[in-house]
Parts: C-alpha cells; sequence; structure tokens
C-alpha cells in the first residue's frame, strides 16, 4: 500500500470509503474519514474537479488515494461498482438523480454490496422544490436563517467564508450520519442512504437561538443578543495598530477581570444593566485602540478574562499555544491543520500529501482486489 492506505492508523483503520469526486464538502468530510484512518479511495474524472486548485496543494485530498475512471465511458460505472462492491461507504455530491443516470445510484451500489452505506452531500437535499436547483453555502445558509444572524446592525450580513454551510451544516453532518449507518449496517448487515443536506444541517446548528427565541431570550436581528455582537463584551475591538481583540468574558468574575485589566474598573456594575451597554461599548473600544494588538495580548496574558488576538490564517500556526499542542503541521511542505479530534490509543496523523489524480489506480487494484481498475484489467 501507499503511505495514505497504510492500515493502523486512527480508529477506522480497516475502513473502506469510495469517493466520487467533487468539490466543498464531499471532498472536506471524505478528508476527515481519512484522518481517522480509513482507507478512502477518491475516484477521478479525467480533466479534474475544475476547482482550479493544483491537485498537489489541495489538502482536503490527503491520506487519501487516486484513481482515475470516465464514468461517461462504456466501462466506467463497472469499475465504480466494482469498488463499491468491497466498500463500507461511498460518498457522492451531485444533482439529484445524476448518480443514478450515470449507473452508479444507491440501487446499483447495494444491489452489488447491501452492507453499503451511500452518503449524499447536497445542498438541497435530495427532494424539495430546490433540490434541482444549482447552489454555493451562502444561498444555503440564507434559507436557514443563520446568515442572516451575523454582522453588523446596520450593515448586511456577513459571510462567514464557507465554513458554516459547506463544512459545519454539510461535512460534518455527513461524516456523523455515515458513522452511524456504519454503526448500523454492522449490527444488522443492511446499509443505508444518508441524504446530507447542507440546509438541514445548518439549520440544526442553530437548535439553541430556536430554543431561545421561543423562550424570549433571543431577537430575531443580528446584533441585539448576547453572542451575535450585540453585547459589548462579547464582540471584537479594533486596536491601535489596526488589528482586533475579541472580547468574550461572559460571566461576571471574568468581565470583572477584564474591565479591571483594561483599565475601566469603574464599569464593572455595567455588566448586566442593558441601559449601560452602549456606554460600556464606547469605553471598551476608546480603551483599546490606546494600544497595539500585541500590546493589549500581553496585558491579558495569563488571565481569565477571556480575550484573544484575532490571529490570521498565517498568524495562527505561529501561537504558542497552538503551536505546543500541534494544532498544525507541515507537511509536503504544506503548513496545515492536523486531523482532529484526537484519541488515546488509536491516534492520528498526516500520512500522505493530497492524492494526485490517478497515481493509486494499480496500488488500489491489487490492494481491492480489483484489477479492472487498471487499463489492461479485465
Amino acid at each position: 500500500m501507499t503511505a495514505a492506505g497504510t492500515p493502523g492508523h486512527g480508529p477506522l483503520a480497516g475502513v473502506r470509503v469510495v469517493e466520487l469526486a467533487g468539490i466543498g464538502p464531499g471532498p472536506f468530510a471524505a478528508m476527515l474519514l481519512a484522518d481517522l484512518g480509513a482507507d478512502v479511495v477518491r475516484v477521478d474524472r479525467p480533466g479534474g474537479a475544475g476547482i482550479g486548485v493544483d491537485p498537489a496543494h489541495d489538502v482536503t485530498n490527503r491520506n487519501k488515494r487516486s484513481v482515475l475512471v470516465d464514468l461517461k465511458a462504456e466501462d466506467g460505472p463497472s469499475r465504480v461498482l466494482d469498488l463499491a462492491e468491497r466498500a463500507d461507504i461511498l460518498i457522492e455530491g451531485y444533482r439529484p438523480g445524476v448518480a443514478e443516470r450515470l449507473g452508479v445510484g444507491p440501487e446499483d451500489c447495494r444491489a452489488r454490496n447491501p452492507r453499503l452505506v451511500y452518503g449524499r452531500m447536497t445542498g438541497w437535499g435530495q427532494e424539495g422544490p430546490l433540490a434541482q436547483r444549482a447552489g454555493h453555502d451562502i444561498a444555503y445558509i440564507a434559507l436557514t436563517g443563520t446568515l442572516g444572524m451575523i454582522g453588523a446592525a446596520d450593515g448586511p450580513p456577513a459571510v462567514p467564508a464557507n465554513l458554516l454551510g459547506d463544512y459545519a451544516g454539510g461535512s460534518l453532518y455527513l461524516v456523523v450520519g455515515l458513522l452511524a449507518a456504519l454503526h448500523h449496517a454492522r449490527a444488522t448487515g443492511t446499509g443505508q442512504v444518508v441524504d446530507a443536506a447542507i440546509v438541514d444541517g445548518t439549520a440544526h446548528l442553530s437548535t439553541m437561538i430556536h430554543g431561545m427565541i421561543a423562550a424570549g431570550g433571543w431577537q430575531d436581528r443580528r446584533a441585539a443578543n448576547l453572542l451575535d455582537g450585540g453585547c459589548p463584551y462579547y464582540g471584537t475591538y479594533e486596536t491601535a495598530d489596526g488589528l482586533h481583540m475579541a472580547v468574550g468574558p461572559l460571566e461576571q468574575r471574568f468581565y470583572d477581570r477584564f474591565v479591571d485589566l483594561l483599565g475601566i474598573p469603574e464599569l464593572g456594575s455595567a455588566h448586566k444593566d442593558l441601559a449601560r451597554w452602549e456606554e460600556l461599548r464606547a469605553a471598551v473600544a476608546d480603551r483599546f485602540r490606546t494600544r497595539t494588538r500585541d500590546e493589549w495580548t500581553a496585558v491579558f496574558e495569563g488571565s481569565d478574562a477571556c480575550v484573544a488576538p484575532v490571529l490570521s490564517l498565517r498568524e495562527a500556526p505561529g501561537h504558542p499555544h497552538l503551536a505546543a499542542r500541534g494544532t498544525f503541521v507541515e507537511h509536503g511542505g504544506i503548513t496545515q491543520p492536523a486531523p482532529a479530534p484526537r484519541f488515546s490509543v488509536t491516534a492520528t496523523s498526516v500520512r500522505g500529501g493530497p492524492a494526485l489524480p490517478g497515481a493509486d489506480t494499480e496500488d488500489v487494484a491489487r490492494d481491492w482486489d480489483v484489477p479492472g481498475l487498471t487499463k489492461d484489467g479485465g
């Protein structure tokens, strides 16, 4: 086996996953399974997925192996079905009905392997009025109400990159569903289809907020609540050098330490006094503008004031805490987040760099006993 397929790394060692190449949440979900030790074989299409990223730098394909299959060729579907027959999980991210038309839909695959867990990753889901419409993260989270929660009260909603929809509401829910269905399949011998829709997962993320709305503890508008920037001691503030500090001392004892270190102890009584929140916000903003981000970081260092510097993506790996934990690793010259979470017995690691399209065809054909994958295979 190649390094990415080496057994014994992580709690999912021995689990076989077929990933039909796509973009965004599907590949990230497959990466998470690969990080956890699964043998993930990515079925790449001739010409690539079209995301415009050099495959050698696409770290969402780390710890995987790649084979090249043209699903539109006469023998393409049979090659994928041969893999599915030997797999525990298959992941696809096409629009509803496309996999069926290609001959690799759930019924086709599970006819060959009744234990197979078939994961479907979409934005709108497999059914519903919008199921056939194109879309991206921003539209999915817009309809669920979550995008509308984020941002300043006097401006448009702030776009949280594609982290909230694609990856939190999409990839992570797909992985939870796949692992739950895999548990069921191993207990009963019967696989099933997992319909992971970003709209469903992102809506589910807001469960606590919906409960607070029902209880009258959350206003359905931006920057008007405890956790959305409406509270002056839960948000970000600009420093003298144009950078920012993040502030979050929600509890009274942490808030007391915060105002003391910030130099405004006279505002200690404003913690729960909503009538004084604007006064407090202005005072906090004024104080933070008197020093640089690094100077304020030093002031709050070692305290329980719940204050942290807002770091850039390039700065984050160098933070002493993250460096000590190994939160980021370097592999193949690329600094990237390490696998998460961590396990006390079955440790995980970045075992291999991004799988290059088709580079592992012969190894996978041998290891999975699928000779038809190779050009001269039967």
